[in-house]
């Protein structure tokens, strides 16, 4: 292998270990440590100390309020602590847990002292000029050069910024990033430079998986400005030899301690109480189910994302009628690339982990409402520019607003001390201009042409293979009058992270685009009757709707022009039953949040337009499980907003190839979203974002802490914290539940090692309630092995398709 191919490669390899971030406006959740997700879980988070220098278990001091507040079976945590060698009284442990962590970590998990003062001086030259290559269209001046991609310009630069020595090799900087690289390694052995690349993108890990999340994405932004992470390593390195900055690695090894192994043996404890009750739910459930007759048409089905927000809404809607609630991922199973009627540019209305498919667009329909759209929106969009231009700069804007007088002071004072009275008044100017899908609606068909690389609209065909496979993997038998796609999307004001309340299902887009893309295929009379040729017997008055849960406020609104009258008074009962569960839904919040419950509509409305409020909802916080079955195993059920849901029957799915699709998909979406509030919540100013109050948005990709520095790669704390020392989220792995045969999980997890690979190293947790053994939970230990809930060992099955049970 040629040099230049080894330094490409070690590159590529040694950027596995630092997570892949995605531009703030577009956030999506992921685990932090997901290169090291090949590894034990306990081992991983101690190599990850080393390099990146987080915390990998909660405090003793989140430990300690679990257990007053009952969220830790003492007798669970007997059992872990005996199992883990440990005979003290849990006080004198938590005491001993405390002091090992302050004398491993004096500084709450984080280096001691000051840092390098010539690494501090090289970070923050190259931060400067990373921040002003990779802006995506906050700048109002550009980085010379950008088109010729990162490195190129950084060198063309680098004689002119005072702040580089002109000394070393950044005096005379090669032509290619490679040849840099190589010149700056040549007096370290070749046996030190993954450690070296290891270290130095890891120096700076959010701009590292920025970095390498738009390089691999090639997204629009990557295309007119590349950027490599040869190209960022190779500046980097150029920079510490100008300050003469030594970069041998310093090979540090972090053991676990006895701090991480008690808290281990703790954290196991809080994952069984909640898992061993969440299960045992289901288990009934199931039992249940098997007694009772689950068959006969609802009044109305609505289809929910699987977020863990619309298990709140589903059951308080549920408690006021007739009503069947589905789960679904919020993209509704069409991968593709959405363009609104106005938008700038198209957005990836997908999970990450899938590639679009399809470019959808919306197109006009009404000439009448088009024009008023773009007459109001055009006065909005002038007025937005005003605010863009005062915010770009602070002169004009103490000018605008001396001029301005007392108009504007009173239009502050509004937003300040009356929000809500602010959200009446920008609803009521809201309704003045005409929504997108009040006038468009989405082109499915297919065009015969492309947009880049993608199809334009969906063939008969692929309309009807994504709809057979939503009910497919929902398990759908019967098919109400009005069977409704419900997305959800977030409404916060002055909020940088408004993309993280929004559907971590369609990469941080709202999820309504999506749910009005399937309700439009459904409704088509084509894939109707195809349908019914495949078994699904949709009735002829079935309607299919869209519409889209406001997180925030818990508002849902249908869209739904098109209804037949013969279906108008479904619609308004519907709305009516949405109204009530709205008002129960927000008490629910409002008391999560310390407000008053009897104000529970008024106060979320104040959150979503307090241009000062840092909390305006919890978003995912206190997500830990993930309950794959339908929906009778937990409806009545208050699950308190922590579970996942995803709609499945197993007597409907006799390959299993809808459980294949829910344990590749939408298992690991919420894996990655609970890693993320997991690690986020356990060290906040390593894997977190820290406070927003002190945060400053940069470039429209990211936040620093204070005026620069790294990109900060998670969740902040106003997302996780009740106060200071208090979490809100409880900080524990994912519990995934499946109702299905055991063999049959068996037989889906031995042809994926990306699922058992996780499951194996304790990332997050697996049972099964099996309804065809009794109804017996079946808990997953590792290499295909399952143990029952009474702990007998369940044996190795020979072959994957064939898993031997013990009998109780």
């Amino acid at each position: 292998m040629s040099t230049e191919s080894a330094i490409r490669d070690g590159v590529d390899d040694a950027a596995n270990t630092v997570g892949s971030l995605w531009p703030i406006h577009s956030f999506v959740t992921a685990n932090p440590l997901s290169g090291f997700e090949d590894r034990p879980f306990g081992e991983a988070v101690s190599q990850a100390a080393a390099l990146l220098g987080g915390r990998g278990y909660p405090s003793a001091e989140t430990f300690e309020t679990a257990l007053e507040r009952g969220q830790i079976n003492p007798e669970i945590l007997e059992a872990e602590l005996a199992e883990a060698g440990y005979e003290d009284d849990t006080e004198t442990l938590l005491d001993r847990m405390a002091d090992a962590g302050d004398a491993t970590d004096p500084e709450d998990g984080h280096e001691d002292g000051e840092g390098d003062p010539a690494t501090d001086h090289v970070d923050r030259v190259l931060t400067k000029w990373l921040s002003a290559f990779l802006d995506e269209g906050s700048a109002h001046w550009s980085m010379p050069n950008r088109e010729a991609g990162f490195y190129t310009a950084f060198r063309g630069i680098a004689r002119y910024d005072s702040e580089i020595p002109d000394e070393g090799i950044v005096a005379d900087l090669p032509e290619t990033p490679v040849e840099a690289i190589q010149t700056v390694l040549k007096s370290y052995p070749e046996g030190q430079w993954m450690s070296i690349f290891e270290e130095q993108l890891a120096a700076l890990p959010g701009w590292t998986g920025f970095i390498k999340q738009r390089a691999e994405d090639e997204g629009v932004w990557q295309s007119t400005y590349p950027i490599s992470l040869e190209g960022y390593l190779a500046a980097r390195l150029a920079l510490l030899d100008a300050v003469g900055d030594d970069i041998e690695p310093s090979n540090d090894v972090v053991d676990a301690n006895q701090a991480d192994e008690l808290a281990e043996a703790f954290l196991r404890a809080w994952e069984a109480t909640y898992r061993d009750a969440l299960v045992e739910t289901v288990t009934e459930e199931s039992r249940s189910m098997a007694d009772g007759d689950t068959s006969g048409r609802p009044d109305v089905q609505l289809v929910f994302c699987i977020d863990t927000r619309s298990e709140i809404i589903r059951r308080h809607l549920e408690a006021t009628g007739d009503y069947e609630t589905h789960g679904y991922a919020g993209f509704f199973g069409v991968p593709m690339e959405y363009r609104g009627y106005d938008a700038d540019v198209a957005v990836d209305a997908c999970p990450p982990i899938l590639d679009p498919q399809h470019h959808v667009t919306d197109v006009p329909t009404d000439d009448d409402m088009q024009a008023r759209h773009d007459r109001r929106s055009g006065i909005r969009a002038a007025a937005d520019e005003v605010v863009e231009i005062l915010e770009a700069n602070a002169a004009t804007a103490y000018g605008y607003v001396e001029t301005a007088g007392s108009g504007y002071g009173l239009s502050l004072a509004a937003r300040t001390l009356v929000p809500g009275r602010v959200h009446d008044l920008i609803d009521a100017a809201a309704d003045l201009v005409p929504d997108d899908h009040e006038f468009c609606e989405p082109l499915v068909d297919h065009q015969h042409a492309s947009s880049g690389d993608l199809p334009l609209g969906l063939t008969v065909e692929e309309r009807v293979e994504y709809a057979a496979t939503a009910f497919d993997l929902m398990g759908f038998e019967a098919f109400g009058r009005l069977v409704v796609f419900t997305g959800h999307a977030s409404e916060t004001a002055n909020n940088p992270y408004d993309a993280s309340l929004d559907c971590g299902a369609c990469a941080g887009n709202p999820g309504g685009p999506s749910a009005r893309v399937l309700a439009k295929i459904c409704n088509d009379e084509a894939v109707k009757a195809a349908l019914r040729d495949r078994g699904f017997e949709v009735p002829e008055d079935t309607v299919f709707v869209a519409g889209e849960h406001n997180t925030t406020t818990d508002e849902v609104e249908l869209f739904a022009d098109e209804v037949p009258e013969s279906h108008v008074d479904d619609l308004d009962q519907l709305r009516t039953d949405l109204a009530t569960a709205r008002e129960n839904a927000t008490a629910e919040r409002a008391e999560a949040m310390g407000a008053d419950g009897s104000t529970g509509v008024s106060e979320t409305e104040r959150r979503a337009a307090d241009w000062a409020e840092t909390r305006p909802e919890w978003g995912l916080a206190g997500n830990a499980g993930f309950v794959v079955g339908p929906r009778e195993l937990t409806s009545g059920r208050d699950l308190d907003g922590r579970a996942f849901l995803h709609s499945y029957d197993w007597s409907t799915d006799p390959d299993g190839d809808a459980l294949e699709a829910i344990l590749t998909g939408p298992m690991v979406v919420t894996q990655w979203i609970n890693a993320q509030y997991y690690f986020s919540t356990v060290d906040n100013a390593v894997y977190g974002s820290g406070s927003k109050v002190t945060q400053n948005p940069v470039g429209n990709v990211g936040v620093y802490q204070g005026n620069g520095g790294d990109l900060m790669a998670g969740l902040p704390l106003q997302s996780l914290m009740a106060a200071d020392d208090e979490p809100y989220h409880q900080p524990l792995r994912l519990s995934t539940v499946v109702h299905a045969p055991v063999e049959r999980v068996t037989d889906v997890l031995a042809d994926h090692e990306e699922l058992t690979q996780p499951l194996d190293n304790d990332w997050l947790s697996l049972t099964i309630v099996d309804p065809t053994q009794d109804h017996r939970a079946f808990h997953y230990e590792e290499h295909l092995e399952w143990e029952t809930a009474s702990e007998q060992t369940v044996a190795t099955p020979e072959t994957p398709n064939a898993p031997a049970v013990a009998d109780d």
